[in-house]
């Protein structure tokens, strides 16, 4: 009998083959997330990254409709201040810690305590967290909250292990949760990777070796290596790149209607910048507001592609009040409030920005409709994360930012308008605005919620702490090799059943 004895050339082909079997995604970001911590993070690239990598209690599905995840179960007293969960079984940390009731009870606990937590607000109708048994657990509430299912289904429900979290560990630097991929690697503004975690709950389904995300903030260059085939798929294509990405033959758009917005803030009470015209006086802010011309800007930036905004619920919520349309454009009347106000003009406001071209074009042209009213706008960019953080520290008069949106619509609006919310960059602070906004959390009675969202934005219209500019569809181009990719109206990427025969 001969023997045949592998060369070391077929060895090395074999290995080459299995290396290419190994299917990995590769996903372009427009910006790098700021720390992959649940509990601090605020970027939107930061939610998809953590979609990949940590569960929650529950999840959305298509219709925004609440799905189980971590919890199979819920239930809500009839006092509305006890909400119960019954817990997955088998379910395993990336480190192999088992996740359990304390696990829960730890991960709260942390969210609402920890002193740089950007979940406080979110869980602050959670009094204490009761651990009945390993599969149960009970949140008992300071009062009824119709939102905290809700945030429950985002960062505020994201379980983390409690074993990479003790003695005060540094979670961003090893984030350590339970879901499909399991942390790797991270280079700052380069790339993260994930691996595929074999011990997932729902590991059948699961058809991805490994993940990479690439912040790539030019919208150009991220479309480039979409067609050049360095990158499987990009999560917000340039509205203008559409076109070019559908008629290629090897890519397509994937789309849907999202539930945020674009805004500009203003620090009015954060600090030593808040010394200026727009800082001090809502008339100078509304003359800013009248000064844009929405229509235009979405048409020269976005092809048309971006709905005018001029409340935070976009026109598919049922919270969407038409009393609050995007504000026509009038530059007389803007110059008779700057006048009014007797400010210098013209009115000089820095206006910090990403770095991205589509946003530094868009503000480029709010900058120029501006101008006509009396404004001088000095645009400053920044990379996102630094933004996002030096508006936490007051360090800005105004800032560019949006929203990737929320199921329920106080996630659109108490965070940034409420005293002392996580997202109140700019300190705003009304009581009759926390009043309202604290009671719409109270009810679940959608008509006597819209009354409450409706006389807050009355009082918001007036005092105009943020103006919003225009809403988000989400955009994706999408390698034809990917399949199984569904498109969600939160925005987030879910590689559950994802393949990619690249």
């Amino acid at each position: 009998m001969k023997r045949h004895i592998p060369t070391l050339a077929a060895l090395m082909l074999a290995a080459s083959t299995l290396a290419v079997s190994a299917a990995e995604l590769r996903i372009g970001l427009e910006s790098d997330p700021d720390a992959l911590d649940p509990a601090k993070s605020r970027t939107f690239v930061g939610r998809i990254v953590f979609t990949a990598m940590c569960n929650k209690l529950i999840d959305v599905n298509e219709k925004l409709e609440f799905v189980p995840q971590l919890s199979t179960a819920w239930n809500l007293s009839e006092d509305g201040l006890t909400l119960s969960f019954t817990l997955r079984e088998g379910v395993k940390f990336h480190d192999g810690t088992p996740f359990d009731a304390e696990a829960v009870k730890a991960n709260i606990e942390r969210a609402k305590t920890l002193e740089d937590s950007v979940r406080k607000s979110e869980l602050a109708s959670v009094e204490s967290v009761e651990v009945v048994s390993p599969t149960e657990v009970r949140m008992h509430l300071t009062g009824p909250d119709a939102t905290l299912l809700a945030q429950l289904s985002d960062r505020a429900g994201m379980m983390l292990s409690p074993t990479a979290f003790a003695n005060g560990a540094d979670v961003g630097a090893n984030p350590v949760c339970s879901g499909p991929f399991k942390f790797v690697s991270r280079v700052s503004q380069d790339k993260i990777v994930l691996e595929k975690f074999a011990d997932y709950w729902n590991a059948d389904a699961i058809k991805l070796d490994r993940v990479v995300f690439l912040p790539i903030p030019d919208s150009t260059v991220r479309l480039a290596n979409l067609q050049s085939g360095d990158l499987d798929m990009v999560n917000q294509l340039a509205a203008t790149d559409m076109a070019a990405v559908s008629a290629s033959g090897n890519l397509r758009v994937e789309q849907v209607v999202g539930l945020g917005y674009q805004g500009i803030t203003f620090n009015t009470a954060n600090g030593p910048r808040a010394d200026n015209p727009a800082g001090k006086d809502a008339r100078v802010r509304e003359a800013l507001n009248l000064s844009i011309d929405r229509q235009a800007l979405s048409q020269v930036v976005f092809s048309g592609a971006m709905p005018p905004a001029g409340q935070p619920f976009p026109p598919d919520s049922i919270y969407h009040d038409p009393a609050f349309p995007p504000p026509a454009r009038d530059v007389e009347k803007a110059k008779a409030l700057l006048a009014e106000a007797g400010v210098k003009t013209p009115v000089r406001i820095d206006v910090q920005t990403p770095n991205t071209p589509v946003q530094m074009q868009m503000m480029q042209v709010v900058q120029s409709m501006a101008a006509e009213a009396g404004f001088d706008i000095q645009i400053t960019a920044k990379e996102f994360a630094t933004l996002i953080a030096d508006a936490g520290k007051g360090d800005f008069e105004a800032s560019q930012q949006g929203w990737s949106g929320r199921v329920d619509p106080d996630g659109n609006i108490h965070q940034f308008v409420t005293t002392d919310a996580g997202f109140n960059d700019g300190k705003y602070s009304n009581p009759d605005v926390d009043r309202l906004l604290n009671e719409a959390r109270k009810v679940s009675d959608v008509e006597t919620r819209k009354g409450l969202y409706n006389e807050a934005q009355q009082i918001l219209s007036r005092d105009l702490p943020l103006i919003y500019l225009y809403y988000l569809p989400w955009l994706y181009g999408v390698d034809q090799g990917v399949q199984g990719f569904k498109p969600y109206p939160d925005g987030m990427i879910r590689l559950e059943n994802v393949t990619d025969a690249d």
